[in-house]
Formats: C-alpha cells, structure tokens, sequence
C-alpha cells in the first residue's frame, strides 16, 4: 500500500483480496444509479481516495450484470443482519472476510453490539485508513480459516456470521470447519452466507471477469441447503433462496424483475447463486 502523486491511495492485492476494490465499485455503480438497490453512500467517499483506474475495472466489461447481483445480495444481507440483531440482546457479529465493505456503517448497530470485521492484515491496514473507527467495532487482522482468531471473541453472547462472497474462495473443508467450531464455541446464533451451485462456479471459472482478471482460485460450492445441514451438525435452515427470488429485486428495473421471475422458474439458473441463513 503506498501513496501516489496525486495523494491517493495505491493498492497492491494479488488473488481474492484484489476483488475487492471490483466490489465497492460496483457499489459506486450502484449508489449513483436512478435506482439504487444497495445505495452505499461510503463507496464514493472510499473511491475517492483510491488510486483506481476504473477503465480496467472487470465491473465495467460486466457492468449490468455484476453491479446488480453485487447490490441484490449486499441489499439482502443488510436486511438480514437487522434483523438478527433486532432479535438479540449483547450479540457478536463476526463478518469474515470483510474487505472494505461498509456493512458495519451501513446498518449502524446499537450500543449493545460488538462487531468483529476479519480479513488479512493488508486489508485490514486499508480499513483502518479508509474508514473512521467506531465503539464496539473491532479489526481483526487473520485469514478467516486460522480458527485461532475466534478465542479472542467473547463466547457467552449469542453470535452472527457473515461471509458475503467468501464461499466460493474456501475449500470446502475450510469452509465447513469455520462454520462447525463457530457453531460449537458460541450458545446460539446465526449463519448468513452466499453460495454458487457446482454449476455455477464452473461458469464462474470460464466467464466472471473479477475471478478471472485476478486470477482467483474458485473451490466451495454449494448445491442445496441439504448440504450445510449434513455438514454442520447443530444448524437449522431458516431460510434459503435465490439471486433471483431476494426481496431485493424488487428494487430492480421492470426488466431485471420479469428476468428475475423467469430464472427463478429456471432449475439450473435459480440454483446458480443462493444465499443461505441458518440458525443454530
């Protein structure tokens, strides 16, 4: 990480953590557009202080496309999360693999939340100069998989984890051990993640621009619910659905809607990108 001439801020990220600038332009994408479904206001006050050349962002070779399911999903988990925690009393949110989204700012948890935001020390270093700190809001600068990080967070509360476009970075075996001690140290709680289908991240391999340009190695997928439940002993599904059946779609154009409806009734398409929320 270093600074330019122009005084912004150059990042230099190989492999999955390289996408994620990808994702709060498409945010940007999002938040400026007539109709916003996501309406990240941090994302221009992040890019602006970003060395970033937007001509060879992969967002814009995608632009519809990407910034729409990245918006849908970020819209849903938002919902989601304010939810859990109107629900709970002294609770832990731990989102994995944050990168620099905004989420915590976003939903603005009360006094009574403490908020865990992990990622490797490099992104880590980037939150801690993009965005303001905050009570109750911790950096935890880890691979999401080196387990170790957990014992510093308090065990006696219940607990959220997030992973928004992590999955399909893990192997399955990281990916089901994460959730399984998460489950086991914490008394109850909540998983919220997003996951593509077998098929879906073999076209993610040959056709997703952000994957390809950085190089990304693609491993987790996940077919149904069916699949956690088995792995994860303890979970309950509370609610799975696609890309495509998320409330947040209604805040898409008329066009995106009847599309949304007409994958939805499509097997191969509604599977292709779910998001997944379990109580445990």
């Amino acid at each position: 990480m270093t600074s330019g001439s122009s005084d912004k801020v150059h990042v230099d990220l190989t492999g999955p953590p390289q996408t994620m600038l990808d994702m709060v332009y498409a945010r940007l994408l999002d938040a400026e557009s007539p109709r916003p479904v996501l309406g990240d206001k941090w994302a221009r006050q992040l890019m602006d202080q970003v060395d970033y050349d937007t001509s060879k962002s992969p967002i814009r070779k995608q632009r519809r496309r990407q910034t729409t399911s990245i918006a849908v999903r970020g819209a849903q988990l938002d919902i989601w999360t304010r939810q859990f925690l109107a629900n709970h009393d002294r609770p832990v949110v731990l989102q994995i693999g944050a990168g620099l989204d905004s989420r915590v700012f976003r939903v603005d948890p009360g006094p009574n939340v403490d908020w865990y935001d992990i990622d490797f020390p490099d992104v880590i270093a980037l939150r801690e100069r993009f965005y303001p700190a905050r009570e109750r809001y911790h950096l935890v600068a880890s691979s999401a998989t080196d387990l170790s990080w957990l014992d510093a967070i308090p065990a006696d509360r219940p607990a959220l984890l997030i992973a928004e476009g992590v999955s399909m970075y893990l192997t399955e075996s990281d990916g089901v051990g994460l959730l399984r001690r998460v489950v086991e140290r914490f008394p109850a709680g909540e998983l919220q993640l997003d996951f593509w289908s077998r098929f879906g991240a073999k076209a993610m391999r040959k056709n997703n621009a952000v994957v390809k340009w950085s190089n990304s190695e693609l491993g987790w997928a996940v077919d149904e619910p069916d699949d956690i439940l088995a792995a994860v002993p303890g979970t309950r599904l509370l609610r799975a659905i696609s890309v495509f059946e998320a409330e947040t779609v209604q805040r898409l154009t008329k066009g995106y809607q009847r599309f949304a409806k007409m994958a939805s009734r499509t097997p191969v398409l509604r599977k292709i990108v779910q998001f997944h929320r379990y109580a445990f």
